[in-house]
């Protein structure tokens, strides 16, 4: 795949300097062939007034452009909201509510709300996609240390970690999703709803492993070697994400983490989008 440039922040005021060119690209992006009722499917539709709303002509049904997306019953512009989508797309860092605070001027709690709904956006879009072919899966630890001897207690808050790989061994797509243990049952839940059935699934030789992959899927499990060739990327990708977290959101608690995950997670698994990475994001903020 070719990479697209990325998008300028000069470009990107061309394309979008006013409200009514970003209503416009998002009436695009949300209805492609044309106005589509959400209640009885109808093409056809009266526009009230310069706010983006519409009234089907035939359950009279209104709604307006931002229903059924991130930007729902948000008081803010969709300048701004093009904005932040922009800010968060283009830097591979990461943003902060704080830094997005001073950026497109708004308080705090609004900043952190906005990022709240587009990370859950990236949440959504990544839930519809499984891992199949050869998949390196294994658990780890986020968040500050804590007292033990086992190697498996080396933080607080347990992940489950899961990256496939193409015929050449390089990663291809990555999940990362919060669990309370690793116990057989929530490594069942992880592996049907994150791993197509009959992958080749390579892990170290953890126990609670065993049964869950032993029925649908081809089990490769050894001794983990630190120097080895086991679950590299994986391990990889652990390391990148936690510096990710502690980089740019200087740490997290549970509640936040999921979220700071499946953003590195969307991140990753768009590395080679390039610039069009912000036309793929407005996408998942609009459906």
């Amino acid at each position: 795949m070719s990479k697209k440039k990325v998008l300028s922040f000069s470009q990107f005021i061309k394309r979008f300097p006013t409200e009514e060119a970003c209503a416009k690209y998002l009436y695009q992006i949300k209805w492609p062939n044309g106005f589509v009722c959400p209640i009885c499917g109808c093409r056809h539709c009266y526009v009230l007034g310069r706010y983006g709303r519409y009234q089907c002509t035939n359950c009279r049904r209104q709604t307006s452009l931002t229903a059924h997306t991130v930007m729902h019953r948000s008081h803010v512009p969709l300048k701004k909201w093009f904005w932040a989508i922009y800010l968060v797309a283009c830097d591979k860092r990461g943003i902060s509510a704080l830094t997005l605070m001073d950026k497109i001027e708004v308080c705090y709690e609004t900043a952190w709300n906005m990022l709240r709904r587009i990370r859950a956006a990236m949440e959504m879009r990544d839930d519809r996609y499984v891992l199949d072919g050869i998949v390196e899966f294994d658990d780890s630890y986020f968040g500050a240390k804590i007292k033990g001897n086992a190697e498996r207690a080396a933080g607080n808050q347990g992940v489950f970690v899961a990256v496939s790989k193409n015929d050449k061994g390089y990663p291809v797509y990555l999940k990362m999703k919060l669990t309370k243990n690793i116990q057989k049952p929530a490594v069942t839940d992880f592996v049907s709803q994150s791993i197509a059935p009959g992958s080749i699934v390579q892990t170290d030789g953890f126990n609670a492993y065993r049964k869950p992959l032993a029925k649908d899927y081809i089990h490769e499990r050894e001794v983990f070697d630190p120097d080895g060739e086991l679950l590299k990327w994986l391990h990889h990708m652990i390391g990148n994400a936690k510096t990710f977290i502690n980089g740019t959101y200087h740490g997290t608690s549970t509640k936040r983490l999921q979220m700071y995950l499946s953003e590195f997670c969307y991140r990753f698994n768009r590395r080679h989008f390039g610039g069009a990475i912000f036309d793929r994001l407005l996408i998942a903020v609009a459906r």
